[in-house]
């Protein structure tokens, strides 16, 4: 089994994606350890403010509206670069304690200028577990996304 991978895409500003683990194996949970958005046009001459969140809950949290209390927020971004200036600078949060063993929500929004579509990559490794820590860890994400 790859103990790391990769997921990547590009999203309409506002929308959602599900990222896939239903199948996951046996035994292994997995940990976030990167979440980055990138513009995906207008660079070298627009200005921007992209936002991003993955959550392990029901519904997906608003990027521009993030709560730290959300036991199911795993992760956070914001890229922002002004106009004609290479100076573009991300911030992202992210609790790559969390143990990952059902499927995730990722959203994404452009909160400048509100229509343009968002690059995303996350990058995940494999954590083997034991079969109490794997219990624990299925219960603790079934409750978060059951709320």
């Amino acid at each position: 089994m790859n103990k790391e991978f990769v997921m990547r895409g590009k999203t309409e500003s506002g929308q959602t994606e599900v990222l896939n683990f239903s199948g996951y194996k046996p035994g292994y949970a997995y940990r976030m350890t990167e979440f980055s958005i990138y513009p995906s046009n207008g660079i070298g001459s627009t200005g921007w403010e992209i936002v991003g969140t993955v959550t392990a809950g029901k519904t997906a949290v608003a990027p521009t509206d993030p709560d730290f209390n959300n036991e199911g927020l795993i992760a956070c971004s914001m890229y922002v670069g002004q106009n004609n200036v290479y100076t573009g600078k991300i911030n992202t949060i992210l609790n790559d304690t969390f143990l990952i063993t059902q499927n995730l929500i990722l959203m994404v929004q452009d909160a400048s200028s509100g229509g343009n579509p968002i690059n995303w990559q996350c990058r995940f490794v494999a954590e083997k577990m034991t079969g109490p820590e794997e219990a624990v860890a299925n219960y603790r994400q079934f409750t978060i996304s059951d709320e």
